[in-house]
Formats: structure tokens, sequence, C-alpha cells
């Protein structure tokens, strides 16, 4: 046998072993750190659409309670416009009662105030007649005369309180 084949093969058995050996480590460390990896990218994608599944289920949940929320708000404005109509009818229906009632006050003061000033008026208008019919009286009557009128209206007065 020659050397030279001897090293040839020794070189070819050698390659041989130096494959199967990387192959072993490679199969014994490199694939389970690979496998490990794979596992935990895959547990990681699962997490994430796990997640991304979660996150949809809360949106459409918040979707949802905007939706509410929103009919709760028109619900809110609806009942708020039908209180201040309403809370605007009793205050605009109170404040007619009331002028109302003033209107009738004012009317009585009016008509009392009418009647005072009637009143008044009919007085100054006698005492300013009976005043003049004095003047006049004095001036026209002579004292004979006056003595007659006044004995005369004091035997009336004393005649009819007898009879």
């Amino acid at each position: 046998m020659n050397y030279e084949s001897i090293a040839q093969y020794s070189e070819i058995v050698g390659g041989f072993a130096f494959l199967i050996v990387a192959i072993a480590l490679f199969r014994k460390f490199v694939l389970p750190a690979v496998d490990a990896g794979q596992v935990a990218r895959n547990a990681d994608l699962f997490n994430a659409e796990h997640r991304r599944d979660e996150l949809r289920q809360q949106v459409v949940e918040a979707r949802a309670e905007v939706e509410a929320a929103d009919r709760d708000a028109q619900a809110i404005a609806t009942r708020a416009e039908a209180d201040a109509r309403h809370e605007h009818d009793t205050i605009i229906a109170a404040a007619r009662r009331e002028g109302l009632r003033l209107i009738q006050n004012a009317r009585g003061e009016l008509e009392r105030g009418r009647m005072a000033g009637r009143d008044k008026l009919r007085i100054e208008f006698i005492e300013k007649a009976l005043n003049r019919a004095r003047e006049l009286a004095a001036q026209s009557l002579s004292d004979a005369a006056n003595a007659k009128l006044v004995s005369q209206t004091v035997d009336d007065l004393t005649i009819g309180t007898g009879a």
C-alpha cells in the first residue's frame, strides 16, 4: 500500500469524520437553539395574535360603549330640551298669572284713585260754590233780609223738631 493513498484515504476519512462531528455538533447545539428560537418566535407570534384578537375585541367593546354613550348623550340632550321647554312654559305661565294679577290690582287702584279724585274734586267744587254763594249772598242781601231768613230757618227747624 502506498502512503499516498493512505494519506488520501485518511484525508477522506478525516473529512467524513469532520463532517460527521460537525453534523453531530450541529444537531446537538445548533438545531436545539434554532428549534428553541423557532418555538420562541412561534410563541411570540401566537401571543401577538392572541393580543391582537384581544385588542380587536376591546375595540369592538369600546365602539359599543361609545355608541351607548352617544345614545345616552342624545337622550340627555332630548330630556334637557324637554325639561327646559317645560320650565320655560311654567315660568311664562307664572309670569302671565302674576302680570294679570298686577293688572287687576292696578285697575282696582286706578278705580279707587279715580273715585278719591272725583270725591276730592266734588268737595272742592262744593266749597268753591259755597264760598261764591256766601260772597253773592253777602253782596245782594241786606242785614234785615238776612235776619229775616235766619229767623225763618230757625223757626222751620224748631217747628220741624217739635212736631
